[in-house]
């Protein structure tokens, strides 16, 4: 497994549709395991390979739930969701320290393939539904902020140049902090 670079927002793949798996292999399980590597060393709760300047439909999800178990994301499509929406502050790897109230469906029903290619129906509720439909959308080339009213995309957005003053480029290290003493 390797931590891979996250791209920021101004990379052109986060704005990218990612194109659809035609099959899973050794490849695409090997982009899975980088996924949850990356994800966990910036500790983040989900990740899409776009974010990792990979035009496919793979996402992962892991927000700490054992039921259902973290989530392998392979040609997600989101087949139903529930009339109740709820608002909650939302951020992303990909634009880090810049987090704003997003509103989501409270329940989704998807279906996906796993790791080994098989497909899946799942229900989803909660934080697990919120974290999934956010990295649904880096897939097809949404960002968080596009749910956000003009008012408060455009003040999170020089808030971001702000804190990039000086900086160039659209990618970051991931750095996985070192495992403790036992």
């Amino acid at each position: 497994m390797t931590v891979r670079q996250l791209h920021l927002l101004g990379s052109p793949v986060l704005r990218q549709r990612a194109v659809p798996v035609a099959a899973v292999d050794d490849a695409v399980r090997r982009l899975v395991d980088d996924l949850f590597e990356t994800m966990h060393a910036a500790k983040g709760v989900g990740l899409a390979a776009n974010q990792v300047g990979v035009a496919q439909r793979v996402a992962v999800v892991d927000v700490g739930e054992d039921a259902p178990p973290p989530l392998v994301l392979i040609n997600p499509r989101i087949l139903q969701s529930s009339e109740v929406i709820e608002s909650a502050e939302e951020g992303c790897l990909s634009i880090p320290d810049i987090y704003g109230d997003v509103d989501r469906h409270v329940n989704v029903t998807l279906e996906a393939l796993d790791r080994d290619g098989h497909p899946y129906r799942l229900e989803l509720s909660g934080f697990k539904a919120r974290a999934t439909q956010h990295e649904i959308d880096h897939l097809d080339g949404i960002l968080f902020l596009d749910h956000l009213s003009a008012v408060k995309r455009s003040m999170l957005l020089g808030k971001w140049k702000k804190s990039r003053k000086g900086q160039s480029g659209y990618v970051k290290d991931v750095t996985p902090e070192p495992a403790g003493e036992l």
